[in-house]
């Protein structure tokens, strides 16, 4: 918080990742600063519940677990759903780092059934099934393994046409949703939406460090087709991420690399 123009300005920086200095060598996280007043005030109650100045308070923009969290996940999978059975555009995309809570897994098998396109990029433990027919056939999960430890979490929602974009630090696990203090943020700058939709959607091209999960629990290593390019997300990301720091202080959403790849295998 400052002064200017008489008057007090707050300024949020929010992160799918924490702020550990040990960590952050070696994690890829996405934050988001800004500066913008309805996401600044939720940022005030949650610092005021956190410290015991208030009891849980309703939000505008922001979801906090284990309040609320996981209701809006099943509610935002939900209306997907129902957007299908209507014949409109429903899509959901989702990178995790884990997958285990059983409501959200079974939420997505009924999204699945109902038509709903769903890309699932699942770092670590993956307990949904993908590709049983009728109950997951329009579900596809992939891992990417690479330099970093892969550790955003980033949800897309097609609502319709009208695309949402979240960011959060929780993952699709109980302990996530249920028992600790976790954080869902949106995205609303459309050059920003634009910018995380490219990121998470460049995942899914990975050919060179991604594995695909089967109907049987088998991982399988992605590889380029004949004559496909190879594509490899993280060194497009690092890549991306030079390109932004030549121009500092024009871009706010944030790749958080530090070192430099190794050389493709």
């Amino acid at each position: 918080m400052r002064r200017e123009n008489e008057r007090v300005k707050r300024y949020v920086h929010l992160s799918t990742g924490n702020y550990n200095s040990r960590t952050a060598k070696y994690y890829e996280d996405i934050c988001l600063f800004t500066c913008r007043e309805d996401i600044a005030y939720d940022a005030g109650l949650l610092f005021n519940m956190l410290t015991g100045y208030s009891t849980v308070q309703q939000m505008m923009r922001l979801t906090i677990a284990p309040s609320g969290l996981k209701r809006r996940f099943l509610d935002l999978i939900n209306r997907e759903t129902n957007r299908s059975r209507h014949e409109y555009p429903a899509r959901i995309m989702a990178k995790v780092n884990s997958l285990t809570d059983v409501d959200i897994i079974k939420a997505l098998y009924e999204a699945s059934g109902a038509g709903v396109k769903i890309s699932l990029c699942v770092r670590g433990i993956c307990t949904l099934i993908p590709g049983i027919p009728g109950v997951s056939d329009n579900i596809r999960v992939i891992s990417v393994i690479d330099h970093y430890l892969e550790h955003s979490r980033i949800y897309y929602f097609a609502n319709g046409g009208a695309e949402e974009m979240y960011l959060s630090s929780a993952d699709w696990m109980p302990r996530n949703l249920e028992r600790r203090v976790e954080l869902l943020f949106p995205v609303q700058d459309e050059k920003l939406r634009v910018e995380l939709r490219n990121i998470l959607f460049d995942y899914f091209r990975d050919n060179c460090q991604a594995s695909v999960l089967d109907s049987n629990g088998v991982w399988t290593r992605r590889n380029p087709a004949e004559g496909e390019k190879r594509f490899r997300v993280q060194k497009e990301m690092l890549s991306r991420a030079a390109r932004v720091s030549e121009n500092t202080g024009t871009v706010k959403l944030e790749y958080n690399v530090r070192r430099s790849l190794p050389a493709e295998r």
